[in-house]
């Protein structure tokens, strides 16, 4: 193993509003820093390529799968996990509509529509349809979904 593979690199985030410093190595995927180290176990693995959308987290209020980000490009940003999102009209919306079944799916879809709502507090059907595509369900429960994100774009 050459040095390079086992040096640390000091990476300063802002992890649901706590600043954070931790050294990592330079190929340290961020998913598994905040599952491992941090101990933020909402944002799942799922496919490890960026197709599902299960570790879908918020860096600078943009939704990013962070199965496909070094940790040392989060140094300075701000990140939001599922557990920095509290009582949301998204993840409100969820649980009125029933918009889960295994659960495994829903802090990915809640955290990537808080996305939509930081982007387009406005969207339209086509806006959240498209949107939406970035996530998968294994159980089905799309229209669940589509409803509640709908709820939360054109409440009642």
């Amino acid at each position: 193993m050459s040095s390079c593979d086992t040096a640390l690199y000091p990476v300063e985030i802002d992890v649901n509003g706590e600043k954070r410093t931790i050294q990592v190595r330079g190929a340290d995927i961020l998913l598994h820093i905040l599952r491992d180290k941090l101990g933020l176990t909402g944002s799942k693995s799922g496919c490890n390529n960026g197709d599902c959308g299960t570790c879908t987290i918020l860096v600078n209020r943009q939704p990013i799968k962070s199965c496909l980000m070094l940790t040392v490009e989060a140094d300075g940003k701000q990140i939001t996990t599922i557990e920095g999102v509290t009582n949301s009209p998204v993840q409100n919306a969820f649980v009125h509509n029933q918009a889960f079944q295994c659960g495994y799916c829903t802090p990915g879809f809640i955290v990537n529509c808080e996305g939509l709502w930081n982007a387009h507090p406005h969207a339209d059907e086509e806006t959240i349809r498209v949107w939406l595509e970035s996530n998968i369900c294994r159980c089905m429960s799309y229209e669940e979904i589509h409803h509640a994100v709908k709820d939360v774009f054109t409440p009642i």
